[in-house]
């Protein structure tokens, strides 16, 4: 088994186990919290994740991963600048949080904010450890980390909320898990050398930071406008779309964000190696268009016996803007590979120049539908991210020498197992909708149904996801297999 997919299969292991962590706590918060105190929730989370990806983004988290020659003293002037940044934007939104809890008009939004400015300690620590790691290709070490920290924060968040600590409860939840991560990133890697100040070579952080860091906070800012614009609506709003986005999302948690921490290392590591990126990149996207468009369809159909299984009738109000934001999102297919590609060839900038490109007109038109309804608000993502995806495939396709056949050829077969899973995916909603099963027996029929067709359509086609999957099973046994005992 090579490097690359021993640490996919590692990394999708640890992704698999918290999506099963998140699946369980997002249950019990939902019958814990009412849609108004997510919604806040919600709030106070995306002031924090802006600032917090920002600053590890100007740190230099890719930069290290990136970096061709990499010196002790490059790891320590990247930590530098991060805990520096991390100290001013806490101590910034501890000031900030009389402010804001007054601009909100809600009972304990300062008291959230304050609390969550307590995790940016934790931030230059785990931010630095994490891109070491993710650089070295040391995975287990890596999602050991996460699982606590992803333990700790439920475990947190869901006893709290049993004490009646309200929207507080997922705060603090962050908060422990943050530096529950950070303790076993920093513990994994073993080097307190790396932690001691410097700003040797800063020049060479800060300008890749600069461009690094716009990339991510243009695309943070655009993710999370809708919690703030429709906020106007009242709070009740924003938890309703803010658990669509989750359900909407959960192809992310269960794909994107295994595939994440490998893909910049992988594609950074084939560059260096002078290696052509293109074949690669159309392969990535065959793969991920087969598993995501048949995610998404099948989302989409079967939204009302979803959100009733798992966070209760009482949110059932969330399964048009599920329909829609699925929907939507299709054109997202290679969105993952984008950075990661302009980075590993060297055109970071690209990046910047792409979410300056396509971000803002997506974000206006966010902006005009907040004044009409949360419907309105999700139903914009049916333009403006086929608009995005356009953008980005634009740049890498001038990067790679890739032209819009070369795509379109690429995608073929995908579309095909999607559509045999959206013919599945729509016959067992139907059944569930005629009364001839309740929502978990109807969804694991659903889901039979659904995978005897994604398995048909990818034999059908002979797309190249069938062998990778028989691969990763192979890999899998591999992983379990005892070593061999050596001999005298």
């Amino acid at each position: 088994m090579d490097l690359v997919r021993r640490s996919l299969l590692l990394s999708a292991s640890e992704r698999y186990a918290s999506l099963v962590i998140l699946f369980l706590s997002t249950a019990a918060l939902a019958r814990l919290l009412t849609p108004e105190q997510f919604g806040v929730y919600a709030v106070v989370g995306a002031i924090t994740t802006v600032i917090s990806v920002s600053t590890q983004e100007f740190g230099g988290a890719n930069y290290i991963i990136q970096k061709t020659a990499l010196a002790d003293i490059h790891v320590r002037t990247a930590f530098t600048i991060t805990l520096a940044l991390s100290v001013a934007m806490g101590l910034a939104l501890w000031l900030a949080a009389g402010a804001l809890g007054s601009a909100f008009g809600v009972t304990g939004v300062a008291d959230g904010v304050r609390i969550a400015a307590l995790g940016f300690a934790a931030t230059p620590f785990a931010t630095i450890a994490s891109a070491l790691l993710r650089r070295e290709l040391m995975f287990g070490a890596l999602s050991i980390g996460n699982l606590a920290g992803n333990v700790c924060n439920a475990a947190t968040s869901i006893t709290l909320a049993l004490k009646g600590h309200g929207f507080l409860a997922p705060i603090w939840g962050q908060v422990a898990g943050a530096a529950a991560q950070a303790i076993c990133l920093v513990t994994a890697r073993n080097a307190l050398g790396l932690f001691k100040p410097s700003l040797a070579g800063r020049g060479d952080v800060i300008h890749f930071g600069l461009i690094s860091s716009g990339v991510a906070l243009i695309n943070l800012a655009y993710a999370t406008a809708p919690n703030f614009f429709l906020a106007r609506m009242g709070f009740d709003a924003v938890g309703l779309y803010s658990r669509a986005m989750t359900i909407t999302q959960l192809f992310d948690k269960l794909v994107i964000q295994a595939l994440g921490p490998v893909v910049l290392p992988a594609f950074a590591s084939q560059s260096r190696a002078g290696a052509e990126l293109g074949p690669l990149y159309l392969r990535a996207l065959s793969l991920l268009a087969a598993l995501q468009w048949p995610f998404l369809l099948s989302v989409a159909l079967l939204a009302e016996p979803i959100i009733t299984l798992w966070l209760g009738p009482s949110w059932l109000g969330a399964a048009p803007l599920v329909r829609l934001l699925c929907l939507g999102s299709l054109a997202l297919f290679g969105a993952c590979l984008t950075y990661p590609v302009l980075v590993a060839t060297g055109h970071v900038r690209d990046a910047l120049t792409c979410s300056l490109i396509s971000l803002p007109p997506s974000l206006a038109a966010l902006y005009a539908a907040s004044f009409f309804s949360v419907d309105e608000v999700a139903a914009t993502c049916l333009l403006t991210l086929p608009f995005q995806a356009a953008v980005a495939l634009h740049f890498v396709g001038r990067r790679l020498g890739l032209r819009l056949r070369d795509i379109a050829a690429a995608l073929r077969e995908s579309a095909v197992v999607a559509a045999c899973c959206g013919v599945a995916a729509a016959a067992g909603a139907a059944a569930i909708r005629a009364g001839w099963f309740g929502p978990a027996l109807g969804l694991a029929f659903s889901g039979a149904l659904i995978a005897a067709a994604g398995l048909a359509g990818l034999a059908a086609t002979h797309h190249p996801l069938l062998s990778a999957l028989k691969a990763a099973a192979e890999d899998r046994r591999a992983l379990r297999r005892p070593a061999a005992p050596v001999s005298h």
